[in-house]
């Protein structure tokens, strides 16, 4: 009982360096993304993906694909390439966190 009550207590320590920061996300945004995908990540143009409402998981892995190669867009490389992990988790975040303007018909 001991062990997984001192577990849950290092847990809890750990979580807060795990939470991504969305104001950092929303800057990398407006500095990197914005010009295709609007800073909200709602683009107004079909030839770039929405990804506000997107799953943080989802586009944290699609960005570490662009920077290993297992993605091969030109583009995207060079956004994805100087990106650090909390770069990363950060702009994953904001995406997420945003309403997508996507209407499906029915």
């Amino acid at each position: 009982m001991k062990t997984l009550i001192s577990l849950l207590a290092l847990a809890g320590f750990a979580l807060p360096t795990l939470a991504a920061d969305l104001n950092a996300g929303k800057a990398k945004a407006e500095q990197l993304c914005a010009s295709c995908h609007n800073v909200d990540g709602n683009s107004s143009n079909p030839q770039y993906p929405v990804l506000a409402g997107q799953h943080a998981d989802y586009l944290a892995r699609v960005l570490l694909d662009y920077q290993s190669g297992a993605r091969n867009n030109a583009i995207m490389a060079g956004m994805a390439k100087p990106l650090s992990k909390a770069d990363i988790a950060n702009l994953s975040a904001w995406f997420a966190a945003q309403k997508s303007g996507l209407n499906m018909k029915r």
